[in-house]
């Protein structure tokens, strides 16, 4: 499974979307400082929102129609 996801800095109010295959993983990437630069340093976060897809292209296209 493929999720797309929303991210919210507990410190600085910022949104960050995004898509994954591990939303686990990938939420303790961005909040160890590792993978991410728009991230980096701006946390913690939490997500407050999740969408779960069976192919990673809808995942990717809900991603961009969020973006816009």
């Amino acid at each position: 499974m493929y999720y797309t996801y929303i991210l919210i800095s507990e410190s600085t109010d910022r949104l960050y979307i995004g898509h994954t295959e591990n939303l686990e993983r990938r939420l303790e990437e961005h909040n160890s400082d590792k993978k991410s630069t728009f991230t980096n340093k701006k946390g913690p976060w939490k997500i407050v929102f999740r969408k779960e897809f069976e192919i990673r292209g809808e995942a990717m296209k809900f991603e961009n129609y969020l973006k816009c």
